[in-house]
């Protein structure tokens, strides 16, 4: 069984700074590309970025490149994704996902096989 555990959301002021783990389990983890979508409040689920099966590539929305940075550690079967310089529009819930079939560069979720539960990230004063 497939299991995606974010970790890392909470409170923060804009300007902050906060990084986000997934430890992913039940798949074979060099094989997956990995990212993070992100639901802010009454918005539809969007791509926030993604780093291929070998981390030799990387992708990221408008909003967030150039703030955003997405790695991974095959060692420890986990994908972060490290926030600066936060906005209030960052707030949202951070879902990883996974695409078991390494491809690369979806940006839509259907073409993600796997989802955590997500965390909140929530920017405010």
């Amino acid at each position: 069984q497939v299991q995606l555990v974010e970790s890392g959301g909470g409170l923060v002021r804009p300007g902050n700074s906060l990084r986000l783990s997934c430890a992913a389990s039940g798949l074979t983890f060099t094989s997956a590309s990995m990212g993070w979508f992100r639901q802010g409040p009454g918005k539809e689920r969007e791509f926030v970025s993604s780093i291929s099966w070998s981390g030799r590539t990387t992708d990221y929305s408008d909003s967030v490149r150039g703030r955003f940075t997405i790695s991974r550690d095959d060692a420890k079967n986990t994908v972060y994704l490290q926030m600066n310089g936060l906005e209030f529009e960052d707030t949202a819930v951070y879902y990883c996902v996974a695409d078991s079939s390494r491809h690369f560069g979806g940006r839509l979720p259907a073409e993600y096989d796997y989802w955590g539960q997500g965390t909140q990230v929530t920017v405010s004063l």
